[in-house]
């Protein structure tokens, strides 16, 4: 087995609290190289924590040649310049969601994965967490009957810093490039790929014009319907639901789970209630060892570029829609 060398280009709260320790974790499968951040300073506090070199600027990360892969946590509007820049110098990119700002800035990062024979990933990593393989398994048995409708809410209160760059709709902030990619990837990973946004209506800040919070409905196949509410100032959510012909399936706490968290399913079939318990899962490293298992079969790569088109083009047209 392969053991890719590895980088991080930005020190975002998700790669300290979660990324890097996941990364670290897979011993047989990555090597931390180093941390890049725009200063030494920022980059070096990392770098000291985590056992592995601080390079600043993130250019100099790129350059690296023994570096073979980069993990890019940056907000999704600096990800056109970043992540294009990595697959150009030939490294395999795995980057925090929302990966693209549009469907055009998809469109090229995946041509450029293409262009230069790399992995390019996606970060939802709730699809890797064995409580939402369980749920994809359960429906194909036929735990719900045929599924007639999905639903998913994925918000949260104001945050505290009103200075948060997920209200900064120049770095690609907002509802929509944040909350809203949870349900609506949540939807294409248990319904399949032939789902189309068929309305929206989203709320956008007065001020600085990022979306705050909104909802969309999305229809596919034989008539099957999801509908998908998000937001920045809302009251807590981080669930989904499937209704089939025979019985309902909730996920409680679908897309954030704490790596020592149980959560439950609640089953509701044959008019009888039943919560299934599922253990603590390490979703952030099993989504790490995607990435390797990509980075080392190339022809496993192609269902993430077109999941990358799919979820961009619907987040562009839902922001189009109520723009």
């Amino acid at each position: 087995m392969k053991k890719i060398r590895i980088g991080v280009l930005g020190c975002a709260n998700i790669a300290h609290r979660s990324m890097i320790p996941a990364i670290l974790s897979l011993t047989d499968k990555f090597e931390l190289v180093a941390v890049a951040s725009r200063t030494i300073e920022k980059a070096t506090s990392f770098a000291q924590e985590f056992g592995c070199e601080a390079i600043a600027p993130y250019e100099n990360l790129i350059a690296r040649p023994d570096i073979e892969a980069v993990y890019i946590p940056l907000p999704t509007g600096l990800h056109k310049e970043w992540i294009n820049k990595a697959l150009m110098a030939g490294k395999h990119v795995y980057a925090e969601k929302s990966i693209a700002f549009s469907l055009s800035d998809a469109m090229e990062m995946v041509q450029n994965a293409r262009n230069h024979n790399v992995a390019l990933m996606e970060g939802f990593m709730f699809q890797y967490h064995s409580q939402n393989l369980k749920v994809k398994e359960m429906l194909s048995n036929g735990a719900v009957g045929e599924i007639r409708y999905f639903t998913g809410s994925f918000g949260f209160p104001p945050f505290p810093d009103p200075n948060n760059f997920r209200y900064d709709n120049e770095i690609g902030g907002g509802a929509i490039f944040d909350a809203c990619g949870y349900p609506v990837r949540a939807a294409y990973f248990l319904l399949g790929n032939s789902l189309k946004v068929k309305g929206a209506a989203v709320h956008f800040d007065g001020i600085n014009k990022s979306s705050l919070f909104g909802s969309a409905f999305l229809s596919g196949d034989n008539g099957i319907g999801a509908s998908i509410s998000f937001g920045f100032d809302n009251y807590y959510q981080c669930n989904y639901q499937i209704w089939g012909s025979k019985g309902k399936l909730t996920a409680n706490k679908a897309y954030t789970p704490k790596i020592d968290q149980t959560t439950t399913l609640t089953w509701e079939h044959d008019y009888q209630t039943e919560i299934i318990e599922c253990a603590p899962d390490n979703h952030f490293a099993k989504a790490m060892m995607e990435f390797h298992r990509i980075i080392c079969q190339d022809n496993q790569r192609e269902k993430h570029y077109t999941d990358i088109l799919q979820q961009s083009e619907t987040l562009d047209t839902i922001k189009k829609m109520t723009c």
